[in-house]
């Protein structure tokens, strides 16, 4: 009997792919609102912004996501008593949407601070020199440019933080590999089976996703 025609298991692998999808659109809001002001503030006239944005990408960009994972279900949860929802289920998730953000995060800036780097130094001195603030010259002149230079890598981001989400099952969330491992343990004959069948809704989810995203670049791409 296929393994998928037992009503319980295809709930399993169902609900894993959504809390998948979940994690995923949640954690692409939270890393791209803090990417872009940590890209902000990497691009900031003040020092201390400077500092601080450089020190975030360091840290987090060279920290083991599975390790931000745990501190924030050991440290901010366990220890510090930090509870994001009343459902266990629901503040594991949230959990894991705040390491994937903040992790995440760090890649979004760099993205978009090498698109800001694309836009030509005169357009800014020409906005500073009407006036405009360097908010106003970076949201209306700068950012706008440099997100449709860097539409191709950051979708090549947000296709890793997907991939990423399942680490979040490391913390009790029953998402897609916690899925897989319940089924392979139910149906130890069903291995390969299972394996694949997983494996396969990622690919059949995440290679279009990678084209569309290639597209839309080359449709926004400036023409210089």
């Amino acid at each position: 009997m296929d393994v998928f025609s037992d009503s319980y298991n295809l709930d399993v692998y169902v609900t894993g792919f959504l809390w998948i999808l979940k994690l995923t659109a949640a954690g692409t809001v939270g890393a791209l609102v803090i990417g872009t002001l940590l890209a902000a503030m990497r691009v900031s006239p003040v020092p201390v912004l400077r500092g601080f944005g450089t020190a975030w990408v360091n840290i987090f960009r060279n920290t083991p996501l599975t390790l931000i994972i745990f501190f924030c279900y050991f440290g901010l949860y366990s220890t510090l008593g930090v509870t994001l929802s009343d459902n266990l289920e629901l503040n594991n998730y949230w959990l894991g949407v705040v390491g994937l953000s903040v992790y995440t995060a760090a890649f979004v800036c760099e993205a978009i601070r090498s698109g800001i780097n694309t836009v030509p130094a005169g357009q800014a001195e020409a906005a500073r020199a009407i006036g405009m603030t360097f908010r106003q010259t970076l949201t209306l002149i700068v950012l706008p440019q440099a997100g449709r230079a860097v539409v191709a890598p950051l979708g090549s981001i947000l296709i890793a933080l997907c991939k990423n989400a399942t680490i979040v099952g490391t913390i009790g969330l029953m998402e897609s590999s916690n899925a897989m491992k319940d089924l392979i343990n139910s149906n130890g004959d069903k291995v390969f089976t299972i394996f694949f069948i997983f494996a396969g809704t990622f690919a059949i989810v995440l290679i279009p996703t990678g084209y569309g995203f290639g597209w839309l670049a080359n449709r926004l791409a400036v023409k210089r």
